[in-house]
This record gives structure tokens, C-alpha cells and sequence, in this order.
């Protein structure tokens, strides 16, 4: 199994953390929404959605590629339903991603076969479609392995 990428995210202030990508990308300063934060940076439904999104149109981009198509660009929208489960809890139900190229369907004559096929080779939206299963560790800082 290949190890997929790392971040590092270490507390600032109260709901504020810095996301490290490592030396190659500058550092993300993330936030909860007010009232629980202060609204600072983006916050993980922001990102997760983000996340999902951008897969999705590099995905587009990439069929779009393998089938010698033009799109001329790409801009998406993306939205999430965020409900109460049965224990209160706040969960995401669901994820809303409207992408559009700027192409009209008639300039690319084989967009049925890019259609028909990026989305799955989009690893995020196809991943959490499927559920991931996640894995805590909680250590307290002496090391000591408490979850």
C-alpha cells in the first residue's frame, strides 16, 4: 500500500490552526465559522468541499485530455447539506457540485465519453462516496498514546 500525502496542523489560537503542507506549499491559516470561531480562514466543511470540488474538475480536465477535448476552462460551485443525525450531532448529508466548462457541448463532439468516465477517476468524491474509514490517535504531550 502506497502512503498518500501528509499534513502537519498545530493550534494558534482557540479555534484557529495552521495547516502545513510541507516545504513545497505555503501554510493555511484555518478557522471554525462565527460564533464558534472567528471565521479567520476556511473551515473543514469549506475544505472538505474544496477538496472534493477541485478533484472533481481535475478529473473533468483529465478525461477531457485523454479524449483530445478542448472545454476551454472549467469553474464549479460547490455546496453542502449539513443535518443532525439521530444523536444530534452535526453531520454532512450531502455534497452539491456544479461544474460547468466553457465550451458549448457541440465544440467538444466527444464530451459523452468524457462524461461517462471522469468521475471516477476522481479520487476524493469517489472515496467519500464510499465512506473512509478514519483512524484517531489522541497522545498527550509527553507522547503517551491516549486514544
Amino acid at each position: 500500500m502506497a502512503e498518500g500525502p501528509r499534513i502537519r496542523i498545530k493550534q494558534i489560537e482557540r479555534y484557529r490552526f495552521e495547516v502545513d503542507f510541507g516545504a513545497s506549499h505555503p501554510g493555511l491559516l484555518v478557522d471554525e465559522a462565527e460564533p464558534i470561531g472567528e471565521g479567520e480562514g476556511p473551515f473543514p466543511e469549506q475544505i472538505l468541499i474544496a477538496g472534493v470540488t477541485n478533484c472533481l474538475c481535475a478529473s473533468l480536465m483529465f478525461a477531457s485530455g485523454k479524449f483530445g477535448q478542448d472545454v476551454q476552462g472549467i469553474e464549479a460551485e460547490a455546496s453542502c447539506r449539513v443535518e443532525r443525525n439521530a444523536d444530534g450531532r452535526l453531520r454532512i448529508s450531502g455534497i452539491d457540485v456544479a461544474i460547468q466548462f466553457g465550451a458549448a457541448a457541440d465544440a467538444v463532439p466527444r464530451i459523452d465519453k468524457v462524461l461517462a468516465q471522469f468521475e471516477r477517476f476522481c479520487t476524493v468524491s469517489e472515496s467519500v462516496k464510499a465512506g473512509i474509514p478514519i483512524t484517531v490517535a489522541v497522545r498527550d504531550g509527553d507522547g503517551t498514546r491516549l486514544k
